[in-house]
């Protein structure tokens, strides 16, 4: 197993190299870079931003010239300014320079400052991430508290009437979209047409810092409760049907008989000896789930509850043509999900040591 998490180790480089390489060169095709982008609000032609031209953070642009050789939109402008904007931006450098300075930058987790704050990627980062890590934690906590015992009631009850019920709340769950729910959530709860129970926006009201601390907590929980509670209704259906899974074959297996037939009751068998076997795989498996909660489904809930996170900031990141925050957000967190892959990978074998990884060659 150590063999194993070696080889997993070397081929993290390679394997952020590669992720960095392939956004790099997409970002290269994308239209509208930074220079266009501050062109067209120096110009008053916001709408400009959209004609042809390329280019990467911390990467080359690639604009779309005219015969004067100017930036479209930028008849009026001295070339001179041009220039110096693309001074500023980094792009008067050929793209492989760049690249090959931008990753020696990140891996000393230098990842510059943000083209239009004029603060340092980390230092947003940091600021944004408790809003990121509190909807991760939380919807991860409540899908394990609401899919494990469910998980078991269907195991017991299999074939029953409680179990095809379930199973269509499972389906449900499992075929929509938790950003889909946040809208339905909205529509319903937050004043988009019936109630208005819950905020719109954000994850605390303006008079926070004004409130006692039960009256923080309390704000908190309420500006809380829609977003995690689309995380969980998207997130729970899989796990629900691993926990079932897992305890309906461990209650197939000899042992399980054998307690029977020494008397003790189905719920001794199942909680002394059917449950510590059967959670092995579904405790082994939170580190990952906890990957796909911060980075997949909480980017769309931020975005759709305003929630200012990191998922929101990658998205203006995004719009605005930011690099160095596109960049380094998907440097730094390429980086955590590899890690916390191989974690997972690893309390699988801890928790089970038939689990042996060291048979593979990746």
């Amino acid at each position: 197993m150590l063999a194993y998490a070696l080889r997993r180790l070397l081929l993290m480089p390679l394997t952020l190299l590669g992720i960095m390489l392939i956004n790099f060169a997409i970002a290269q095709m994308a239209p509208g870079g930074p220079v266009e982008q501050l062109i067209a609000r120096i110009e008053g032609q916001a709408g400009s931003t959209t004609q042809r031209i390329s280019g990467a953070g911390g990467g080359e642009v690639q604009a779309v010239r005219q015969q004067s050789g100017a930036y479209r939109g930028a008849q009026g402008l001295d070339p001179k300014f041009i220039a110096e904007i693309e001074k500023q931006f980094g792009f008067d450098k050929p793209a492989h320079e760049r690249f090959i300075t931008m990753i020696g930058n990140y891996l000393r987790f230098d990842f510059g400052k943000s083209f239009y704050r004029d603060v340092s990627v980390i230092d947003l980062i940091l600021e944004k991430m408790p809003v990121s890590i509190s909807l991760g934690l939380w919807s991860t906590l409540i899908i394990y508290l609401v899919s494990i015992p469910l998980g078991i009631a269907k195991a017991r009850r299999d074939g029953s009437g409680f179990d095809i019920a379930t199973s269509w709340a499972v389906i449900i769950g499992y075929a929509v979209p938790g950003f889909l729910f946040a809208i339905l959530l909205i529509v319903v709860f937050a004043g988009g047409r019936y109630l208005a129970w819950f905020p719109l926006r954000g994850l605390t009201s303006v008079d926070f810092q004004s409130l006692s601390w039960a009256g923080k907590a309390m704000d908190y929980l309420w500006h809380l409760t829609l977003p995690v509670t689309a995380l969980v209704i998207g997130g729970f259906a899989s796990l629900v049907m691993l926990t079932k899974n897992s305890f309906l074959e461990e209650i197939g297996k000899q042992y399980v008989i054998t307690a029977r037939a020494k008397g003790l009751s189905d719920t001794q068998v199942l909680y002394r000896h059917v449950f510590r076997n059967a959670m092995l795989l579904v405790i082994a498996g939170f580190p990952a789930a906890l990957v796909g909660i911060l980075f997949a489904g909480s980017i769309l809930v931020e975005i759709i509850f305003s929630l200012d996170g990191i998922g929101l900031l990658g998205f203006e990141a995004v719009t605005n043509r930011d690099y160095p925050v596109m960049f380094g957000t998907l440097y730094m967190f390429s980086l955590l999900g590899l890690v916390l892959n191989l974690i997972s990978d690893l309390t699988y074998h801890y928790v089970d040591p038939r689990i042996d990884f060291s048979s593979r060659k990746v």
